[in-house]
C-alpha cells in the first residue's frame, strides 16, 4: 500500500479564495499560493523576501483546457512579483491570474539550490505537456555537490505532490495502463485498475479499448477514433482539435485516426466523443470487454458490493 501524506493548509484570510498556504510534515518546504488580485497582501508577507521559486498560472487564450504557466526563481520573489505585475510593455507578464511560490521554512534554500529546482521544474513541466509553458529554453544547472542535488530532488518530489493537491496539475504524471504491467512485475507501485472498456461506432470500423487507472479513464494505445468532428459544435470538439494538433491520434491509412499511446481523459463521456466524433454518455457508451456490462452499471455494481461501515464500539470502562 502507499503511503499516506498529511498536508497542512492554512486559510490566511479565512476565506477559500484568499490566501493559503500549505506544509507537508517533515518537510522544510513552505508553499504560498493566492489569486492577483490579493497581490498586494502576498508581496507583504514574510516568505516573499526569501530565496524561492514560483509559478504564475492563468488561462492558455488558444486554448480553454489548458493553463499558461511560467515558472521562475529568485532570492527576493516579492521584487519579481513586482516585475510581473507591471503591463508587458512594461516588461511585466499580463497572462496570469495566480500565483503560487515555494520557499524553506529553514532559510538552508540558496540561489544555486533555486536556479536548479527552476530548471528541473521547467523539465519535468514540459515533458508532462500539462500545459503550456511560456519560459525561454531552461538552462541546466546540474553543477550542484551530489550531496545538495539528492537534497533538491527531494524537495521537488515534495513539490509535485503539494501542487495538485492546491488544484495545479502542471506537474502531475499520471500512470499509464502500460506502466501498470511493469510496475506489477517490479512491485514498485500499488495502484487500482478497473477492467478493459470497450468503445465501437455502429456502422463504422472504429473500436476503442479503455482502463480506468487511478480515477484516471485512459484510453489504450492503438484504438481508433473519427476522423473529423461530425455533429454539432460541443466542448468535447475542441479537445478532438486539440489532440490532433498535439498528433495524440494521428490520421492512418484506413481513414480512421489511431492513438499512438495510451491517453488520460478526464471522463469516460469526454473519451466517447473524442473518439466518436460527437456528443456521447460514455458511461453508457462503454462496454466492458469481458461481460458487455456498462461502465455505469459496472461502476454501481462496485458500490453495491461494499459493506456498510460498522459503528464505533463505545468504550468500556
Amino acid at each position: 500500500m502507499t503511503q499516506g501524506r498529511s498536508i497542512r493548509l492554512f486559510l490566511v484570510d479565512g476565506t477559500p479564495t484568499g490566501l493559503l498556504t500549505a506544509e507537508i510534515m517533515n518537510w522544510t518546504g513552505h508553499v504560498l499560493t493566492g489569486p492577483r488580485s490579493k497581490l498586494v497582501e502576498l508581496i507583504q508577507r514574510p516568505e516573499c523576501a526569501r530565496t524561492g521559486v514560483y509559478f504564475l498560472i492563468g488561462p492558455d487564450p488558444q486554448d480553454s483546457l489548458r493553463t499558461q504557466v511560467y515558472i521562475g526563481e529568485s532570492d527576493d520573489v516579492a521584487q519579481r512579483l513586482k516585475q510581473h505585475n507591471r503591463t508587458e510593455d512594461q516588461g511585466g507578464k499580463d497572462f496570469w491570474e495566480r500565483v503560487c511560490l515555494v520557499t524553506s521554512k529553514d532559510l538552508n534554500l540558496t540561489k544555486a539550490h533555486a536556479k536548479y529546482l527552476e530548471s528541473r521544474l521547467m523539465s519535468v513541466a514540459r515533458n508532462i505537456g500539462q500545459c503550456t509553458l511560456i519560459n525561454g529554453t531552461a538552462h541546466d544547472y546540474g553543477n550542484l555537490p551530489e550531496s545538495d542535488r539528492a537534497d533538491m530532488e527531494y524537495f521537488l518530489e515534495q513539490i509535485r505532490i503539494v501542487l495538485p493537491a492546491l488544484g495545479f496539475e502542471f506537474l502531475r504524471e499520471v500512470t499509464k495502463p502500460s506502466q501498470v504491467s511493469l510496475a506489477n512485475d517490479t512491485h514498485s507501485i500499488t495502484v487500482s485498475q478497473s477492467p478493459i472498456f470497450e468503445l465501437s461506432k455502429k456502422g463504422s470500423p472504429i473500436k476503442a479499448r479503455a482502463q480506468e487507472i487511478d480515477g484516471e479513464f485512459f484510453v489504450l494505445k492503438g484504438s481508433n477514433a473519427s476522423a473529423n468532428w461530425t455533429s454539432t459544435p460541443h466542448c468535447y470538439q475542441t479537445l478532438h482539435t486539440r489532440l490532433i494538433e498535439d498528433s495524440v491520434f494521428p490520421l492512418s491509412e484506413n481513414g480512421l485516426r489511431v492513438f499512438v499511446d495510451d491517453y488520460a481523459f478526464k471522463s469516460p463521456s469526454a473519451a466517447a466523443a473524442v473518439i466518436l466524433g460527437r456528443a456521447a454518455s460514455g458511461r453508457t457508451a462503454w462496454l466492458m470487454e469481458s461481460t458487455g456490462q456498462t461502465y455505469a452499471a459496472w461502476q454501481e455494481q462496485q458500490v453495491a458490493a461494499l459493506k456498510p461501515a460498522q459503528p464505533a464500539l463505545p468504550p468500556t470502562d
